[in-house]
């Protein structure tokens, strides 16, 4: 079941002369009460039978008595309203089984609590077969505001137990901590009405939205970031305030006009809380400038290398900082996924579209965003325009993607976000997709190279060496022979492949990879690209990984590398 509480009202005769007509498209028939505060009030029933407006002006008076009898002291919104409505699967509720769940919906809400005669008066009206609607009035039997803070999380887990008690189908949803915190929207019923009139497979808020996130991922300042929208068709104003300064703005899509002929328009805000003009000129300006200098290998930084690296670093964020700078990286790291459809080849496009809205409704929690954090990662996705997409680079974003979103998910089930777990879940199928396409023909163009025998049985050793709890696995993976292939390559560049080995794996952990072999190929092809250390760099890495020796002990300790410890970033000295 689902339950909608809109935003407070104060006329309360058009919310019912809206339960009680016969609808915008001649949908509403045989309305009728199936409960309310008192059995004894005029049913309306339905617009057409005789009498319907006077009893329908007499129900109006009786829910109104005490907003009247408080006077200028009634609040503003004192018209409270719920829409209830079933699963599409279930099966047909009877009137006294609305009644009873009316009458929970009431109590759990702070409404109408059972057995207090003071609770505020409500009607509950059936509509059709799946879904009633519950009208009250916020005052009290003693002139006093209810106690309904909070109500639509208590409407929410009020419907978890209905649904089990009346047998219905169990609706996956998020517990009152989590629930409404994804940035997104909603669409209304009314929106949702529209777009299957006008024959829109996604309401204009949805394809507003995407059209926003998809221009703020691909602009590097404010007026590139209108110029976008508007050359996606969209209509945009802004408001300017005395001083010059932008005050905000809002679109319109193409063709969507109210009854008058005029385009509706939507603020930012309205789309979604994090695309307000303040979020985004945040968001603009945390964006760190990719470099363009050459390294000393000649080699000019690869921002879908960079961008990976960033990538892969987020799953630390999730589990060890702040929730400010975590949220912060996944803000950002969406950014990324409306990004890659922009330069992704065309068959790639589609499936990417839908892993990023998927994991727009993943992410989102109530921390606080510093956008700051994230300046690296944002910088990398902006110079991606200027460097083309080969199959490695985009296969090994996609890679590292992948970790993260299923860094979310195992952070959503935690915590028994049901919904955010189900979006992650397919934003996870998405990527996949995307991945398995792009994946081996980079790996294959990569084991082409393929080194001696008695080399890669060298390698083999170091890759028992250094991952020892995924060595087997790893050199039975049909990516063993990329994996030995980058290696050779590396080496032949001045690395010492053992040393790369023990720096990738020691990176990051490797239990959520699907595929270690594949993973490791990845984040050495991008090590590999730097430029080889020098002899006296090389000694300092390898002093790094020992313990020095303790005098009053007389003993000394070597750390032994694992994929899971990283090795220390500075050398201890002894006092």
């Amino acid at each position: 079941m689902i339950a909608n509480i809109v935003k407070p009202g104060s006329h309360t005769r058009g919310v019912l002369v809206y339960l009680f007509d016969r609808g915008n498209a001649n949908e509403h028939t045989d309305q009728h009460i199936v409960a309310s505060w008192d059995d004894f009030i005029p049913d309306p029933g339905p617009w057409d039978s005789p009498g319907h407006k006077q009893r329908l002006a007499q129900l109006t008076k009786a829910l109104d008595l005490r907003v009247r009898q408080i006077g200028d002291k009634a609040p503003e919104g004192h018209v409270w309203h719920c829409s209830v409505r079933a699963a599409p699967e279930d099966r047909i509720l009877t009137d006294a089984e609305w009644a009873t769940i009316a009458r929970r919906m009431v109590h759990a809400t702070g409404i109408a609590p059972k057995g207090d005669p003071d609770g505020c008066r409500w009607v509950a009206v059936r509509h059709a077969d799946d879904h009633i609607h519950i009208v009250a009035t916020k005052v009290r039997g003693d002139l006093r505001p209810p106690r309904n803070w909070n109500d639509y999380h208590r409407a929410m887990t009020e419907l978890a137990a209905i649904e089990k008690d009346f047998g219905l189908t169990q609706v996956a949803r998020e517990p009152e901590a989590a629930a409404g915190t994804a940035a997104a929207k909603r669409p209304t019923r009314a929106e949702q009405e529209k777009a299957t009139r006008t024959g829109r497979t996604k309401t204009v808020r949805e394809e507003l939205r995407h059209t926003v996130r998809t221009a703020l991922a691909h602009a590097e300042d404010l007026e590139e970031f209108f110029n976008l929208l508007a050359d996606a068709g969209l209509q945009v104003e802004t408001r300017t305030l005395p001083s010059g300064d932008l005050q905000g703005y809002k679109v319109a899509l193409p063709g969507d006009t109210n009854d008058d002929g005029e385009p509706v328009f939507y603020s930012g805000s309205s789309l979604a809380t994090d695309l307000s003009l303040p979020q985004i000129q945040q968001r603009l300006t945390a964006a760190e400038v990719p470099a363009v200098k050459t390294s000393p290998a000649g080699r000019r930084p690869n921002p879908w290398h960079q961008a990976a690296m960033a990538t892969e670093r987020i799953r630390h964020h999730i589990g060890h900082s702040p929730a400010d700078v975590a949220q912060a990286h996944l803000v950002a790291f969406g950014e990324a996924l409306y990004a890659l459809p922009l330069y992704a080849p065309a068959h790639l496009k589609a499936e990417l579209h839908r892993a990023a809205v998927s994991f727009e409704h993943a992410a989102h929690t109530r921390a606080r965003v510093d956008h700051q954090h994230a300046r690296a990662l944002r910088g990398a996705i902006k110079a991606m325009r200027h460097h083309h997409a080969d199959g490695t680079g985009l296969a090994m974003l996609l890679d590292a993607a992948l970790l993260v979103v299923t860094a979310v998910h195992r952070r959503n089930a935690l915590h028994h976000h049901d919904r955010q777990v189900a979006a992650a879940r397919q934003a996870l199928v998405h990527l996949r997709a995307a991945y398995d396409q792009t994946a081996p023909e980079a790996l294959a163009t990569v084991a082409a190279r393929k080194p001696p025998a008695s080399t890669v049985r060298r390698y083999a050793q170091h890759v028992r060496d250094t991952v020892p709890a995924y060595a087997e696995q790893i050199l039975a993976e049909r990516g063993w022979e990329s994996l030995a292939a980058t290696l050779a390559a590396a080496e032949a560049a001045g690395h010492d492949p053992a040393e790369l080995l023990h720096h990738a794996a020691g990176q990051r952990a490797l239990d959520d990879a699907n595929s270690p072999a594949r993973t490791l190929t990845w984040r050495i092809q991008r090590l590999g690209n730097r430029h080889v250390p020098s002899p006296q760099a090389r000694a300092a890495q390898a002093r790094s990984t020992h313990t020095p020796h303790i005098p009053s002990t007389g003993r000394s300790t070597a750390t032994t590398p694992t994929a899971s410890a990283p090795p220390p970033s500075h050398t201890h000295r002894p006092r």
